[in-house]
């Protein structure tokens, strides 16, 4: 590991002013995936902001009756609270599935939402990755694909998102609450959060330098059914190969938000319409574009029946 500076941040915008003056530097709360990265010598910081004493640690009703989430509130704190648990069960489900006990006990809500994927050329410093070098390659462009993305990919990445938290974000319609470094405040539709890679894969969020995420913000509850389902190679600690996050109401209408299949958490809501026709009909449109590899082909069906389980168990 590289030799790096540390501080302390004393507020929001102290935090936000100390990284836009030092492009090398990086947040550190939890530390789960950072650290990590940096004995690889992926992520190689300078300096590391710590904003862990910054007040980000709460969960609060909001005036309207959603919920605001504190940015580094910890893994396991969320999905352990009563209002969660209660009124955005598929968001505690989601973090139940991620990661394990050890490991959610430490990472944070905004650490969540940014950790980068785990695409094994990515991981890998001896391979050209476009996420890690611009301009490099992508050596997971026929190389071993079965766990990278079928839809919203590009020539310069097929990377998937990791998040499990983040896929039921997205289909709860949550709101990315930031500071920038001049203090402005702005709130970011999770929807927009995250970009696909299109030529630019290592630009893997709307954050600019220096912009702090404060909390995320959920809207009032809508009731329904909350389903999360993660299917994957082992029962625990394994990223999804698909995942599918989903409230179904009783006349069968919801929304549906999928994870292991793309750059970001992939949701179409003109696929929803066709929930009360069925998995069929639904991933139809969720998969219209995709560009699957003979070794991930599979996750189009895969997807298909693990949204059928999910509207059966709805129905039950």
């Amino acid at each position: 590991m590289r030799a790096f500076s540390y501080e302390r941040a004393a507020s929001v915008e102290a935090a936000a002013q100390a990284a836009a003056h030092n492009p090398e530097s990086r947040f550190i709360a939890g530390g789960t995936n950072l650290l990590d990265l940096m004995k690889l010598e992926i992520e190689k910081p300078s300096h590391l902001i710590d904003v862990n004493g910054l007040g980000l640690d709460t969960i609060e009703s909001t005036a309207e009756g959603g919920l605001r989430i504190g940015a580094v509130v910890r893994n396991t704190d969320l999905a352990a609270h009563e209002t969660v648990r209660r009124d955005y069960g598929v968001l505690a489900r989601a973090l139940v599935a991620g990661a394990s006990g050890q490991l959610r006990n430490r990472a944070t809500t905004a650490g969540n939402l940014l950790q980068r994927t785990r695409c094994p050329y990515f991981y890998d410093p001896n391979q050209p990755c476009n996420k890690r070098l611009p301009g490099s390659g992508c050596s997971a462009i026929g190389g071993i694909t079965r766990q990278l993305g079928v839809v919203g990919t590009s020539e310069a990445c097929i990377a998937t998102h990791p998040s499990d938290m983040a896929v039921a974000m997205r289909a709860l319609d949550a709101i990315v609450d930031t500071v920038k470094p001049g203090g402005e405040r702005r709130s970011i539709p999770i929807a927009d959060f995250h970009r696909l890679p299109g030529n630019t894969p290592h630009i893997e969020t709307e954050l600019q330098q220096g912009e702090i995420i404060t909390s995320v913000v959920l809207p009032p509850p809508i009731g329904g059914k909350h389903i999360y389902r993660k299917v994957r190679d082992r029962a625990s600690y394994a990223f999804a190969l698909v995942s599918v996050a989903a409230v179904i109401q009783p006349d069968g209408t919801g929304k549906v938000a999928v994870g292991g299949v793309a750059h970001k958490p992939w949701r179409i809501e003109a696929a929803e319409s066709e929930l009360p026709n069925g998995a069929r009909a639904t991933v139809s449109i969720l998969m219209a574009d995709a560009r699957p590899t003979d070794q991930n082909s599979f996750k189009v069906d895969l997807l298909e029946r693990t949204l059928g389980a999910v509207l059966a168990g709805a129905r039950g």
